[in-house]
C-alpha cells in the first residue's frame, strides 16, 4: 500500500510539475538586437491595442526554436528561433501569435485552467486511495490513472484551443499593421517540416496528445484567412531585413562555436553579416588581429554604425586595451545618446583604464545608464566600483544591493541595501531607494522560506 501511494503521488507531481509556467532562463542581452526586435514589435503592438511603454521583448539564450509568454506583457524569444527564420517577417508572425497571448489574457487563464485539471488529479487520487486502503490494489491504480489522464485531456484540449485562437488574433494583428501573414505561413510550414523529420504524427488521432494544434491545420486556417488579406502582397521591409540578417549573423558568431561559425560563414564571403559573425567568431577564438580587422573593415562600410564601433570597442577593451576603446564607445555612446547597455560597457572601459581622471565621466556615464535602465546588473557593478575608488562605501553598497537582487542573491541585497540606507542622508533619492531594495530583497526571501 505505501507503495502504492508512492506512485499515485509521484503521478500527481509528475502532471502538476508539466503545467508550471517556464521558469527563469538565461537572457541574452544586446543593444542591437532589442532595437531591432522592438521595431519589429512596434506596429503590431499599436495593431493590438496595447500600451506600446508597457510591452517589452526579450531574448532568451536557448537553442531552441521557441517563444512564449509567461506572465505580464512580455514576449520572450529564444536565439534558436531566430536562427532557424529567414526573414524579419517570419519572427514578426510569430510576435504576432506571441501579443494574442497577452490580448487574450491566457497566461491568467492558464493557472485558473491549472487549477481545474489538479483538481480532477486529485480527485482521483483521494478515490484511488480509498480504494487501495479497501484492498482493492488494482482497482485504486485504475482509477488514480484515469484521472490523470482525464486532467491532462483536459488541459490539453485548452491549451490547443488557446493557441488556434491565438492563431487568428496575431492574424489580425498582422493585418492591422499593413504587414504580411507570408512569414507567419512560411514558419508555420518549417515547423510542419520539424515535426515531420522529428517523427511525429499529422494525424487526427495525433492531436489528442498535443498542446498545440496541428502545424498542418494551424497553416490550412490561416491561408485562406491571410491570403486574402490586402496585405498579404506587401513587399518585406528590406531594412528591417538587412538589420535582421546582420543580427541573426551576430548571434551566431557570439553563441557558435568559433569553427562552426567560419564554416557558416566562410573567409570567402564578405558580406557584411559575415564579416560580423567572423569577427565575434575570432574574438571568441582569441584570434586578437583577424577580430579587428573584420570590425574595422566593417567600420569602413559604415563608420557611423554605432553597434560597429561598439564591437570595435568591445574588442579592444576584452583584449586589454581600455584606453585605445574609449574613442570608439564614446562615439557610440554619443550616437545612440547614452543607450544604457552601450554606455555600461564605455563607462567599464573608463574604469579599466585606472585613471582616476576618468572615474567622473564614468560616473555621469553609468548613472545615465542605470537611469534608463535600472535592469542592468554589469552596470551597476560598474558604478560601485566608482563609489568604492572615491571612499562613497554607502553608495557603493546600494550600489551592490541593486546587482544582487538582480541576480537574486537576496541575503547580500538585504544587507547590502540596510547598510546603504544607514550610511545615506535620510530623504535623499538613494536612501528611499535603499529602502525599496531592501524591501524588494526581504520580499523575496519570505516567498522563498514560505515556499519550502
Amino acid at each position: 500500500m505505501p507503495r502504492l501511494a508512492a506512485f499515485a503521488l509521484a503521478l500527481l507531481a509528475s502532471l502538476i510539475w508539466s503545467m508550471q509556467p517556464v521558469a527563469a532562463q538565461s537572457i541574452l542581452r544586446d543593444a542591437e538586437t532589442e532595437a531591432l526586435l522592438n521595431d519589429m514589435m512596434a506596429p503590431l503592438v499599436e495593431a493590438s491595442e496595447l500600451e506600446p511603454g508597457n510591452v517589452d521583448i526579450v531574448l532568451i539564450n536557448d537553442p531552441s526554436i521557441n517563444a512564449f509568454v509567461a506572465g505580464g506583457q512580455v514576449v520572450y524569444i529564444h536565439t534558436g528561433l531566430l536562427n532557424a527564420a529567414e526573414s524579419a517577417n517570419e519572427v514578426q508572425g510569430v510576435i504576432a501569435h506571441e501579443l494574442g497571448h497577452i490580448t487574450a489574457g491566457h497566461v491568467v487563464r492558464f493557472g485558473e485552467r491549472t487549477t481545474a485539471a489538479n483538481g480532477i488529479s486529485i480527485l482521483s487520487l483521494i478515490l484511488g486511495v480509498g480504494a487501495a486502503l479497501a484492498g482493492a490494489g488494482e482497482a485504486a491504480l485504475g482509477t488514480i490513472l484515469a484521472g490523470q489522464q482525464a486532467a491532462l485531456g483536459s488541459f490539453l484540449a485548452f491549451n490547443r484551443n488557446q493557441e488556434a485562437s491565438t492563431d487568428l488574433a496575431g492574424a489580425r494583428y498582422l493585418s492591422g499593421a499593413g504587414i504580411s501573414g507570408r512569414g507567419m505561413i512560411s514558419f508555420f510550414e518549417k515547423l510542419r517540416n520539424f515535426e515531420i523529420r522529428r517523427g511525429f504524427s499529422q494525424s487526427d488521432d495525433a492531436a489528442y496528445g498535443r498542446t498545440h494544434p496541428l502545424s498542418g491545420d494551424r497553416i490550412q486556417v490561416l491561408r485562406g484567412l491571410l491570403q486574402e488579406d490586402p496585405a498579404w502582397a506587401t513587399p518585406d521591409d528590406p531594412d528591417l531585413q538587412q538589420r535582421f540578417e546582420r543580427v541573426q549573423a551576430k548571434l551566431y558568431g557570439y553563441i557558435a562555436e568559433p569553427q562552426r561559425t567560419f564554416y557558416q560563414y566562410p573567409a570567402a564571403d564578405m558580406s557584411v553579416p559575415a564579416r560580423y559573425a567572423r569577427a565575434y567568431a575570432y574574438h571568441k577564438d582569441a584570434q586578437v588581429e583577424k577580430a579587428l580587422s573584420e570590425a574595422e573593415g566593417l567600420l569602413t562600410l559604415n563608420p557611423d554604425n554605432p553597434y560597429f564601433l561598439e564591437l570595435h570597442g568591445q574588442i579592444l577593451l576584452e583584449s586589454g586595451r581600455p584606453q585605445d576603446a574609449l574613442a570608439p564607445l564614446r562615439k557610440a555612446t554619443d550616437i545612440t545618446l547614452n543607450q544604457p547597455l552601450i554606455a555600461g560597457m564605455f563607462g567599464h572601459a573608463l574604469i579599466a583604464t585606472e585613471d582616476k581622471a576618468n572615474y567622473d565621466e564614468a560616473e555621469k556615464v553609468l548613472r545615465a545608464a542605470v537611469a534608463k535602465d535600472r535592469f542592468n546588473p554589469f552596470a551597476w557593478y560598474q558604478l560601485g566600483v566608482v563609489y568604492a575608488a572615491r571612499g562613497d562605501i554607502p553608495r557603493a553598497r546600494l550600489a551592490s544591493a541593486e546587482q544582487q537582487v538582480m541576480s537574486r542573491r537576496y541575503p547580500e541585497a538585504l544587507r547590502n541595501a540596510q547598510a546603504a540606507e544607514a550610511g545615506l542622508p535620510i530623504g535623499s533619492a538613494d536612501w528611499i531607494r535603499a529602502q525599496d531594495v531592501a524591501l524588494q530583497a526581504r520580499t523575496e526571501l519570505e516567498r522563498i522560506r514560505d515556499s519550502r
